[in-house]
């Protein structure tokens, strides 16, 4: 059944209103629906619900509410992954397994490895990696679209982790855990950590390509991140986040 999203104000106690054009498109033009068809929809904070199409038009549709129910996917560990910025379109790739495997948000960082440059229009690749995210997420099934957030520093995420002032955005609010995937770890593998521990917030940190510098990597161990293994062979960049974050739901979740 088709998912859509809409926001908690346009849903009263029983009636959905959609007024998103490429929503009310999609509906009418590609998934062929009409009056009397049901679908699902997410107000993308808490609660989802069955609604049934009663008018649905160019500039609104309205759904009576068939049933209501608190998120049943969403996972109840809160998973940010902090990415450094692959090379080509390798970050849509990240972006599409991470949400499905059940990932929160995700936050572009430039390391010192990174090969991609900010020439000024880095914010139309945000706005396309979200457009990632929401369709990955109407794949899943999920209760939320998981943002992919401005870019950030190494330095400043950091900082941020040390707990030093200065960082207000809720995508430093405190974690339970941080997680350093890192090549040259070879005692303690994220197993071990997952095994001795109950978080209700993890960070990812993931390197680029050529991985951490070794500050970067000292810096984010001194912050509070624990060093981990992923295994006994290196993974790609764009491989790493979705294997740690596989590890996590296992451990976790299952």
């Amino acid at each position: 059944m088709s998912r859509f999203f809409v926001n908690p104000e346009d849903i009263g106690n029983n009636l959905v209103i959609m007024n998103d054009a490429d929503d009310l498109h999609h509906m009418m033009k590609v998934l062929r629906l009409k009056k009397g068809d049901e679908v699902d929809i997410s107000d993308g904070a808490e609660w989802e619900y069955r609604a049934r199409i009663e008018t649905l038009g160019r500039d609104e549709a309205q759904l009576a509410i068939l049933d209501k129910q608190a998120f049943a996917s969403e996972p109840s560990v809160e998973v940010t992954l902090f990415q450094g910025i692959p090379k080509q379109g390798k970050m849509e790739t990240i972006v599409q397994k991470c949400v499905e495997l059940g990932v929160h948000r995700i936050v572009p960082v430039f390391m010192d490895r990174t090969v991609v440059v900010d020439r000024g229009n880095f914010g139309k690749k945000i706005d396309r990696w979200n457009k990632v995210s929401a369709e990955a997420v109407k794949q899943c099934r999920r209760g939320i679209i998981p943002e992919v957030t401005a870019a950030i520093r190494m330095p400043d995420l950091v900082s941020a982790l040390a707990g030093e002032p200065g960082h207000d955005s809720d995508i430093f609010d405190k974690f339970d855990l941080v997680l350093l995937p890192y090549e040259n770890e070879k005692g303690t593998t994220i197993k071990d950590v997952l095994r001795d521990a109950s978080p209700k917030r993890v960070a990812i940190i993931i390197g680029p390509e050529g991985g951490f510098s070794d500050e970067e990597a000292l810096a984010v161990i001194a912050a509070g991140g624990v060093s981990v293994s992923l295994g006994r062979t290196i993974l790609r960049t764009e491989t790493a986040g979705m294997a740690a974050l596989a590890m996590i739901m296992y451990e976790l979740e299952l």
